[in-house]
């Protein structure tokens, strides 16, 4: 029988997210594709040190582990290693118990493309090139930043945050904002009040996460973070409604730093479409090189 990856919550992830390849990627900048491979070859045994993303893969992969019976999500392996090269990331996977036995190895070559393949609803990777490719075709994908997750708390609470403009939801509203002037985006956005948003690059990572939850229960906590303030908070609260989505907490910002709100709540991975709010001290910071605020910047 094949295996039902359409019936999970799948995360794509490049190695290079999951694991710090600083040293082996200096290798291959300096000395090139066969130096690479030998020092990997050379190195097979050495498991590499957590990435970027890892504290956040862990966790997420241990919903499993809480759901036994269900299995819900799955994390795949999408790398520019060979399948020769993959095979040190491979066993550092098995060294740190990380249950991920799916892969793609393309040899230098973008690896996102298979992401539809495996019904990966978001893809991970340290690869800015890769990530601005994968926006342009379509794809939830972003670019992970900081130094991963440093939260130490015993409880087994998975907590996921995005932004709402140009991640969760379209850019309409922000091109308001940068075009015109705050003003016109209250008045645009009051106006529309009524009118759900159009889906942004993470809209069916969210909806997905919305299943999640009612198998996870408390184990799985959401929350929007965004500049937004009343009265512009309406749309989004309708968008989410209108979505099947309940996102367990909502901060609206009015422009205030996000750093305030992410430094209290620690999520384990936070979504963002502008690099001036990913502050690499707090955690698991993802950049989604999406819309107007990565042509220049805006509402947030």
């Amino acid at each position: 029988m094949p295996f039902p990856i359409e019936e999970k919550l799948v995360v794509a992830i490049a190695s290079s997210a999951l694991f710090d390849l600083t040293e082996s990627h200096g290798v291959f900048e300096r000395e090139g594709a066969k130096a690479y491979r030998v020092f990997q070859e050379q190195h097979l045994d050495v498991p590499l040190m957590p990435g970027v993303a890892f504290p956040f893969i862990q966790r997420f992969l241990a919903l499993n582990t809480w759901l036994p019976e269900v299995q819900p999500v799955e994390v795949v392996l999408l790398s520019r290693n060979s399948a020769a090269t993959g095979r040190r990331v491979f066993r550092s996977i098995q060294h740190y118990g990380l249950n991920i036995s799916r892969a793609a190895f393309t040899a230098g070559k973008p690896p996102f493309g298979y992401a539809p393949a495996f019904n990966a609803a978001l893809f991970l990777s340290a690869n800015g090139a890769d990530v601005q490719q994968a926006i342009a075709a379509g794809y939830p994908a972003g670019v992970v930043l900081g130094q991963g997750s440093t939260v130490t708390e015993e409880t087994t609470e998975l907590r996921i945050a995005f932004d709402f403009d140009g991640v969760v939801a379209d850019d309409e509203a922000e091109t308001v904002f940068k075009e015109q002037d705050l003003a016109a985006f209250q008045s645009y956005e009051a106006a529309r009040a009524h009118i759900p948003h159009r889906p942004g690059p993470l809209a069916d990572l969210l909806q997905k996460l919305a299943w999640l939850q009612s198998l996870a229960g408390d184990r799985l906590r959401t929350a929007i973070v965004t500049a937004r303030s009343a009265p512009a908070h309406e749309r989004v609260i309708l968008t989410l409604e209108h979505w099947g989505v309940s996102v367990n907490e909502a901060f609206f910002l009015g422009g205030m730093e996000k750093s305030r709100i992410l430094a209290r709540l620690q999520p384990h991975i936070f979504f963002d479409d502008q690099r001036s709010h990913l502050r690499s001290e707090i955690g698991a910071m993802v950049h989604i090189p999406f819309g107007i605020a990565n042509r220049t910047e805006a509402i947030g």
